[in-house]
């Protein structure tokens, strides 16, 4: 959580209240005058010296994000087999690449369909990503009525397939219902009556529970979230970024 200035002027108060050899007096035994004092000759110093703060903004910023590094770290760690070998999820790219970058995502999330060029990209320019797709729909009816489609069209058609069908849901604007998935169904040759029967069968309805609870681990509440070695980014991430990342991952 990021704090405020105010409160980061609190807590430099108070540090350099506290600072000081041992022998220092106790603050809290101060007299209201002397309390006063103190007050005021912090404050003087902070007025005087305004970069301290920008300073300890810094460097709280700095510690937050190095404390949620290592907690994410850990929490790949211990879902590794959900994340990486599911055995039921989209493995596209190289699936022999040394590196793995896993993509939870939802269809109507307006920064998955962002990301989802960028992405492409990423993974085909490179040529050594192994890359895992997570349905994982959060943001009501037609992002479940989406995914539930995409999974049937795995389930009952393979990668290949559904490899074309994510790509044309990611990329589609209109409402998605019965007649649209009957004609993206057509348009890609595929039973439409049989996909469109599968959509709600528990062996769908499992791969998205399954990916909720493991979203639920990771503390997941946001799309797009991609998972690669054992970092997590919440968020869209600009290609070039992405590249420097998956390039340092590999240099260490």
């Amino acid at each position: 959580m990021t704090r405020s200035p105010r409160k980061i002027a609190l807590a430099l108060t108070a540090a350099l209240a506290l600072a000081g050899p041992a022998t220092a007096i106790d603050v809290n035994a101060l007299s209201a005058a002397d309390r006063s004092a103190l007050d005021t000759e912090i404050h003087n110093y902070i007025v005087t010296h305004p970069e301290v703060l920008v300073e300890a903004y810094t460097a709280l910023q700095s510690k937050q994000a190095n404390a949620q590094a290592n907690a994410d770290a850990a929490l790949v760690k211990a879902h590794a087999d959900a994340i990486f070998k599911d055995g039921y999820s989209y493995v596209g790219g190289n699936p022999k690449g040394n590196i793995t970058l896993v993509e939870f995502t939802d269809y109507r999330c307006t920064y998955c369909r962002k990301a989802y060029s960028e992405v492409s990209d990423l993974v085909k320019s490179d040529g050594n990503i192994r890359f895992i797709v997570k349905e994982f729909p959060i943001l009501g009816d037609q992002s479940t009525i989406s995914s539930r489609y995409a999974i049937a069209v795995m389930q009952a058609d393979g990668p290949a397939v559904y490899d074309k069908i994510h790509d044309a849901l990611i990329t589609f604007r209109g409402e998605v219902n019965k007649d649209s998935l009957t004609r993206l169904s057509n348009q890609f040759g595929l039973n439409a009556a049989d996909l469109i029967a599968r959509m709600d069968s528990p062996e769908v309805t499992k791969v998205i529970d399954q990916n909720h609870a493991l979203g639920d681990a990771l503390q997941i509440n946001g799309t797009p979230t991609f998972v690669v070695a054992d970092q997590m980014w919440r968020g869209y991430v600009p290609l070039d970024n992405m590249r420097q990342i998956l390039t340092k991952i590999r240099s260490e």
